[in-house]
This record gives C-alpha cells, sequence and structure tokens, in this order.
C-alpha cells in the first residue's frame, strides 16, 4: 500500500487499540498518536503499556491513555466499565482497533487441545464481540467512526483454533459492516497485514529467517487508511503489502 496520511489525519480522535504493547499494536498506537489521534492503549501487561506510553511523549505523538485488561478473563462487565470509563474521560470514541490474538499452537482439529481452543477463542473472537458490543454506542454517536480488525488467512490444515478464529473475525467484520451501513456512519474493515516480523508470527514459524520480514512500521500506511477519513470502504480486506 502505497497511502500517504497527512500528519494531521487523526488529529483530535480517540482511538482505542488492543493488543498496544508489541508488535502492529504497538505501532499502530505510536503511528495514531503521532497523526493526531489520543490513543487508548489497552493490553494485559501493565509494562509493556508503560513504554509504549513513554515511547509515545518521547517521540512527541499526543498524550495517550493506559487500561490494562486481561481479554482471556473480562467479563460483559468489565467491557461495560471500559466503555463507562471511555465516556467519562473521553466523552467520545471514534475508532477501535482490535489487534490483540493468541496464537495457540499448530495442531490437527482431532488433536487440538481443548482448553487451548477455548483460550483462543476467547480471546480472538468472543473478546473482539464483546468489546464491539460495549462501544458500539460510543462509536454511532461520532462523525465517521471506524472499527478496523487485524486478520490473517491461515484455514489451511494445522492452524485449528488460530485459523478458525480468524475466519471467524471476518465474517464478524462483515457483519458489522452489514448491519452498520444501513444504520450509522461506522465503517467496518479488515487489514491483513502479511507476514510482518512479530512475536506471534515467531511462535508460528519458529524456523523462518525474521530478517526476511517486514517490520511493522512497514505495514502502516494500511492502518492508518482504514483508521482515517480516506478510507471509504465498508466490508473488505484490505490488504498492508
Amino acid at each position: 500500500m502505497q497511502y500517504v496520511a497527512p500528519a494531521d489525519l487523526l488529529k483530535d480522535k480517540i482511538i482505542l487499540v488492543t493488543g498496544a504493547g508489541d508488535g502492529i499494536g504497538k505501532a499502530a498506537a505510536k503511528t495514531y498518536a503521532k497523526h493526531g489521534a489520543t490513543v487508548v492503549l489497552l493490553g494485559r501487561t501493565t509494562q509493556k503499556l508503560e513504554n509504549v506510553y513513554d515511547e509515545i511523549i518521547a517521540e512527541k505523538g499526543v498524550q495517550p491513555a493506559i487500561y490494562p485488561l486481561n481479554l482471556e478473563g473480562a467479563s460483559p462487565k468489565d467491557y461495560a466499565d471500559l466503555a463507562n470509563t471511555i465516556e467519562d474521560e473521553f466523552g467520545a470514541l471514534h475508532g477501535l482497533l482490535h489487534n490483540a490474538a493468541m496464537f495457540g499452537a499448530a495442531s490437527p482439529i482431532q488433536h487440538h487441545d481443548v482448553d487451548l481452543w477455548y483460550k483462543v477463542m476467547q480471546i480472538n473472537v468472543n473478546a473482539a464481540f464483546l468489546m464491539t458490543r460495549a462501544l458500539l454506542p460510543l462509536l454511532v454517536k461520532t462523525d465517521d467512526a471506524r472499527i478496523v480488525f487485524t486478520t490473517d488467512d491461515k484455514t489451511q490444515a494445522y492452524w485449528g483454533a488460530y485459523g478458525t478464529s480468524k475466519a471467524a473475525i471476518d465474517g464478524l467484520m462483515k457483519i458489522l459492516a452489514d448491519e452498520l451501513d444501513t444504520e450509522n456512519p461506522v465503517r467496518v474493515n479488515s487489514i491483513y497485514p502479511g507476514p510482518v516480523r512479530t512475536r506471534l508470527r515467531a511462535r508460528a514459524f519458529p524456523g523462518e529467517n525474521p530478517n526476511t520480514l517486514k517490520m511493522p512500521d512497514d505495514i502502516m500506511p494500511a492502518y492508518l487508511y482504514a483508521m482515517g477519513s480516506d478510507c471509504e470502504k465498508k466490508g473488505e480486506i484490505i490488504q498492508a503489502q
């Protein structure tokens, strides 16, 4: 993607990024802050979120906020509390990037560990549903709000819960896009990042040479495009490379 974003593309926007402590989520959070957004950094590990916070400040991005949350154990009430906190602190939400994900393990379905299956689906699918459901009332009240998912194409043999979860996310994205297209101006799309040097990628491909992969920063034009007002797509999977 050759998109070049204006420096003020996300000025005065409030954007929540899940999985903001590492990898693509970290890069997206820093990039959004650099382009004017107040980013709510959401992740499981407070120390990682604090490190991202410090990097954003050091790079003169807009001061972010930190919201630690363990998606594996979060309840509907936890997501309602998140929505209430954002409304109380900021009064609005303009963007939601669902980026947090767990790989789990490569395994044939017949032998897939049941507890691991539940855990991956909880983090990758159920959390996205519950969070979106809780935050939609805030998103629909803003002009040109955006929901963006990070997807993958791993639906071949042995991709197990992870591959299934990403297929489910694509379905959720398309259903949301269709529903919100007729009711309000929220645009919903997914981004397929392709091979990128992240910890999740390393777990999935332990024998791969990471030096052959693009860095998360290299694919940020797609994440800016999908979250900004220049994107008029709805219900589509945007290729980042």
